[in-house]
Formats: structure tokens, sequence, C-alpha cells
């Protein structure tokens, strides 16, 4: 097997850490990226050589275009670009602030948006190369205290159905990520019960079945978003009765 480039964001933690491990161990060359240098570092020494670290603050456009030429120039052409990096602010709406919404779009959103300036123009010059969203299931329908959070995992849905209109003529594969409750220093943040929770390397697993296939979107645990895309589709009194038994709000 010819070996196979990867951009992994948000990798110090999580989903994505989990995620970089996985496709060192297929045999992917990692290239990743988060704010955070010495867990980055830490990924590199434990990966024999298979993942490099490249800093990153996705929120500085600047430095996100920089960061995807030099892991393009020095690691290789990059075949699937994953971008993980995220945050989560629980707003309780009786004490609502502008300053959750501006910083969960600054990150959830341009974040990603600035990480596709530095390496779609690249792609689309090669003729090929994936990119892979991570949104979440919250993105679907509104949840409880998730009225900023829910917003931008909602646009990044959004913005990559259209993406994939503009981008799969070009050879270029697009597909968006929806993972349920996943252990992450994200979730441990939520005040109502999480049924499903997976741990990162049973969704690590998962995401990179869901990236080796030729599905738009990749949603996991299966049982799990299976359910909220049926009570997605309740009318609005339903749904909101089903979300406030289910969640306790």
């Amino acid at each position: 097997m010819s070996e196979r480039n990867a951009w992994i964001t948000g990798a110090s933690t999580g989903i994505g850490n989990a995620l970089a491990k996985r496709m060192a161990r297929a045999g992917w060359q990692v290239a990743a990226s988060a704010r955070s240098a010495d867990k980055l570092e830490e990924l590199s020494q434990i990966s024999n050589g298979a993942i490099t670290s490249h800093p990153l603050d996705v929120t500085d456009e600047a430095d996100a275009v920089r960061v995807a030429g030099a892991v393009w120039d020095e690691v290789g052409p990059i075949d699937c670009a994953v971008f993980a990096a995220g945050l989560h602010i629980p707003v309780d709406a009786t004490k609502l602030t502008a300053a959750p919404f501006r910083t969960l779009f600054e990150i959830n959103l341009m974040g990603v948006v600035h990480c596709l300036a530095g390496i779609v123009p690249r792609m689309v010059k090669r003729g090929a190369g994936q990119i892979a969203i991570v949104s979440s299931v919250a993105g679907y329908r509104g949840l409880p205290t998730a009225s900023a959070y829910g917003a931008t995992k909602a646009a990044l849905i959004n913005m990559t159905e259209s993406l994939k209109f503009d981008l799969e003529p070009k050879g270029i594969k697009v597909q968006i990520v929806c993972p349920g409750f996943v252990r992450t220093p994200l979730t441990d943040q939520n005040p109502f019960p999480m049924p499903f929770l997976m741990e990162p390397d049973d969704a690590a697993d998962r995401f990179y079945r869901g990236l080796m296939s030729n599905d738009f979107e990749v949603n996991f645990p299966r049982s799990f978003t299976t359910i909220m895309k049926q009570v997605c589709k309740l009318p609005h009194g339903l749904y909101m009765r089903a979300m406030r038994r289910g969640t306790g709000f």
C-alpha cells in the first residue's frame, strides 16, 4: 500500500486524537494540528514517526492557511483532511449573552472555513482529495442548553452539503461526520443523560470505517443516531415533548 497523507485538526484530545492514532495504525502519515503543542508532541512521540506535530489556532485564518501549506509541502499532498477542532459551551438561555455564540462560531464554523481556505485550492488544482468535517447530532435539531453549539453544528452540515455539490465534480470527496455522545472533555460538560455514550477509541474505529466508505454522512453510534433521526422527523410539539422527557429539561 502506498503511503497516504492525512491532516487532522483538533488532534490533541477526544475524537481527533483517537482518529490520528487509528489512521497511523492503518498506515497513514498523519499531520496532527491543535493549539496545544505539548499534547501534539506527546502524540507524535508515541507514533514512531507516523504522526507529526503542526500546532495551529484555527481561529487565525493566516495561521490556518500557513499550516495547511506547510503540511502539504513538508508531509506531502494531503489525501484526507479531517476538521475536528471544536468547542462546546452550554448556554443558559435565561442568562443569554452574545459571547458564547461569538466564540463558538469563530472556532466551530470559521475555524473549519479557515482550514478549508488553506487546503481546497490545492486539492482542486490536484484534482483529488477527501475532506471530512465533524459536526454533531446536535446539528440535526435544537437541544437543551445547545442554542450556540447546535447552531454551529447545523451550519456545518448545511455548508458541507453545499461543498459536496461544488467540490465532488473536481474529484474531491466530501463527508460530514455526526457523532452522538462520545466521552470527551466537551461532553463531560453536558448536564443531562447521554445515552449510548461511546469511548473515543470505539468512535475512532467507526469514524475510520466511515472515511473508507462512500457515505456522505458518517454517524455513530448507529443505534443512537437512527433513533435521533426518527425523533427529528416529529412535528415541533411532539419533538419538544420527546426531548424534554429524554433530557429532563
